[in-house]
């Protein structure tokens, strides 16, 4: 898949969020966690990058298998309805 600017900012904005697994940007995006960090480290200022890698080193929710419970997932009763990073119209 070829990345643009709104794909970038979308998986930047995606690796931040405490609770958005990187297997969801796998799923979306086809990026490992590797190929993520790569693309953060490239993309970010040196510092910033730092700040975020510590941030999620050994965060539970940013690994499916880590996490403790098993069903459902944590969403906002606010949040858009999302699939493969297109937004549902209401």
């Amino acid at each position: 898949m070829i990345l643009n600017e709104q794909h970038i900012d979308r998986i930047i904005e995606m690796a931040w969020e405490d609770r958005t697994p990187f297997e969801a940007i796998t799923i979306q995006f086809g990026l490992k966690e590797q190929e993520v960090i790569e693309l953060m480290r490239k993309q970010m200022k040196l510092s910033s990058f730092k700040m975020w890698r510590k941030r999620v080193q050994g965060r539970k929710t940013k690994h499916e298998k880590l996490r403790t419970f098993d069903k459902g997932r944590f969403k906002c009763s606010r949040q858009k309805i999302i699939s493969n990073n297109s937004i549902s119209k209401r």
